[in-house]
């Protein structure tokens, strides 16, 4: 049995279900915006794409974080 997804990947099946765009577009959508602080990015993705406040910091924790492990 495995281990229920937490944090921020928790939001990613809802994030593709109601935006019908899968998880590595948004990523790369953030990767390649000019912004690097997280609220920017959140704020821009809630008013360029249209996102919630709750799935786009989910968006953005989890790219931010992923992206700071492998520096």
């Amino acid at each position: 049995m495995s281990e229920p997804v937490k944090g921020p990947a928790s939001y990613f099946p809802s994030i593709e279900k109601k935006y019908g765009r899968p998880v590595t577009e948004w990523k790369d959508l953030i990767r390649s915006s000019p912004l690097t602080k997280h609220m920017e990015l959140v704020s821009w993705l809630k008013a360029e794409h249209g996102l919630g406040h709750g799935h786009a910091n989910a968006l953005v924790a989890h790219t931010l974080k992923e992206d700071a492990g492998s520096a």
